[in-house]
């Protein structure tokens, strides 16, 4: 790529968008990208891990898998995030896979080199650390709900997350999500059935809570599933 678009793309990712001139050259010498096909891998699960991935577009699916080969869904990330988060400072293996979930362009740095270039700019560093603090809030949260509500109501603060992270509005000032998840999906983000998420989101339904609308788009009236969960 020319030099002026390995610039471009590493000021369009956030934790890097307030770099100096200086900075970008630094960090431009060790940063490289990679396109990768919808359902490859980036990487896999207990793989020795060596690179620090940010993505310029694209979504990337993060999962575990058990003994017997059962899924649960860490993360959906988008542009603009990095991973992996966990063990990031230790000389460790990847702890989860790595899975494309549509055509995506990356930027990966070695991670002994990214750890070289914060050490040479500590105000990196400090970014760094509030996203790893805000995914820590995140599972906190995930772990209140899983104990403290029942699945229903899971399901219910999970299409909250999407729709924060996701969800749109639209002319009309509708909040619209878009239905790329499967119900495996959607049931693995929170350790539950195929057939407990669909009898939840039929229930919805019912309670026009959601609704299924045209372009295979769902319509979600937030306030009325925050007025459900918090009665």
């Amino acid at each position: 790529m020319k030099k002026q678009s390995i610039e471009e793309i590493l000021h369009s990712i956030p934790i890097f968008k307030e770099l100096t001139v200086y900075e970008i050259d630094s960090l431009k010498t060790i940063a490289h990208t990679k396109r990768y096909q919808k359902y490859t891998h980036v990487f896999m699960q207990d793989d020795h891990l060596s690179n620090v991935y940010f993505i310029l577009e694209g979504k990337i699916k993060i999962y575990k898998t058990d003994f017997h080969g059962r899924e649960q869904i860490v993360n959906i990330l988008h542009s603009g995030d990095m991973f992996p988060h966990q063990g990031f400072f230790r000389h460790d293996n990847y702890p989860a896979h790595a899975e494309v979930i549509e055509p995506s362009t990356l930027v990966y740095i070695p991670k002994q080199q990214f750890e070289d270039f914060l050490m040479q700019f500590p105000q990196i560093s400090v970014k760094l650390f509030r996203v790893l603090g805000d995914m820590i809030v995140d599972l906190q949260q995930r772990l209140e709900e899983q104990i403290l509500h029942n699945t229903q109501e899971q399901v219910m603060m999970l299409i909250l997350r999407l729709v924060k992270k996701h969800g749109k509005e639209n002319r009309h000032g509708d909040v619209m999500l878009a239905k790329q998840f499967s119900n495996k999906e959607l049931a693995n983000m929170i350790g539950t059935t195929r057939e407990t998420i669909s009898r939840t989101l039929s229930q919805l339904k019912k309670e026009s809570l959601i609704e299924l609308s045209a372009n295979n788009m769902w319509k979600i009236d937030v306030e009325k599933i925050e007025d459900k969960l918090f009665e």
